[in-house]
């Protein structure tokens, strides 16, 4: 029996949220004295998963794997747990992550809890601690059933080094079953992605239009931060729904998150409220926002982040 995980690579290599599941799977592995087995599509350097101590990388190969099809890779993920003989699966809680989850967990009539941010609590009887209600409270679930999908929130654990050598194997589906067909895709422009960035730099509308987002932009440069905005601005084109961050838009685990002339509606702080640290900028002392935020400033951006700026690069060229 081994303990399967996916883990997820892009053209830059393994993000750092495949590493940190990949370490969770590992110490899970150890306490149930297994081995660690890690499924992953057409990557071609597989060292940091053993580095990270998979004991066997599965690399899905072939036309079907060409483009991120749900479908596909759940039905993969799925026949490789029963190959394995694996009782508990771990996936990260990434987008993508959570959609092949459920369908994984469905495939295998397994239990499925999502959002998990610790080791488990208990092996008898298996329970996890998730987040719940959009973040606000933890909750302690026990999973019942012999096979249990896990889905680990991002940033909540940590990659650890765990270095084991590895045995590699090709894996390619001959029958394919899934009515779902990828047209295209779409990629995001940005240098660096939301929902992967340690630092992103966020603004609403109190940046009173598009003409002005040039200082955001150089900060996040600056700063090498991802660079998202709050859904009012996207609704109304100032910036591409791609960059929307909130309970409907992408959900944000960065260890900095700056928000600028942005309230703090209920909704976006939902979507965000697991970063380490947050800074406010608001010309309004009684945003919503500011409760949240562990740092907060009083002021106007367009005084404020100029004069950030200049000092950040100061520091930086020191």
């Amino acid at each position: 029996m081994s303990i399967l995980v996916f883990a997820e690579s892009s053209e830059q290599g393994y993000k750092k949220t495949a590493l940190e599941t990949v370490s969770y799977a590992k110490n899970i592995a150890k306490n149930q004295g297994s081995e660690l087995t890690v499924v992953t599509f057409n990557s071609t350097d597989n060292s940091a998963l053993g580095l990270h101590g998979a004991n066997k990388v599965v690399n899905l190969k072939g036309s079907a794997f060409d483009k991120f099809n749900p479908l596909t890779i759940s039905q993969a993920i799925s026949e490789i747990a029963k190959e394995e003989n694996s009782k508990i699966v771990v996936i990260d809680s990434t987008l993508n992550g959570k959609h092949i989850a459920a369908i994984v967990a469905a495939n295998l009539e397994a239990s499925f809890a999502s959002n998990i941010v610790s080791e488990p609590i208990s092996y008898e009887p298996f329970t996890v601690r998730r987040n719940s209600f959009s973040n606000k409270a933890f909750q302690n679930m026990e999973l019942c059933n012999e096979i249990k999908v896990l889905a680990i929130a991002k940033n909540s654990y940590g990659a650890t080094e765990n270095k084991e050598d590895f045995t590699e194997q090709d894996y390619s589906i001959s029958e394919i079953k899934n009515t779902l067909e990828i047209v295209s895709v779409e990629k995001t422009g940005g240098k660096i992605s939301i929902s992967d960035a340690d630092i992103v730099v966020s603004a609403g509308r109190g940046l009173k239009g598009p003409e002005n987002w040039g200082m955001i932009e150089e900060l996040s440069e600056v700063l090498g931060a991802a660079l998202a905005c709050s859904k009012p601005v996207s609704d109304i084109g100032w910036r591409p729904h791609s960059e929307h961050v909130g309970q409907t838009g992408i959900q944000v685990s960065s260890n900095l998150y700056i928000a600028i002339g942005i309230s703090g509606a209920i909704q976006h702080l939902a979507g965000i409220n697991t970063s380490k640290v947050k800074v406010v900028i608001n010309t309004d002392p009684d945003a919503p926002f500011f409760k949240a935020a562990d740092y907060g400033i009083v002021g106007d951006a367009f005084d404020i982040v100029p004069k950030l700026i200049t000092e950040l690069k100061k520091f930086k060229e020191q």
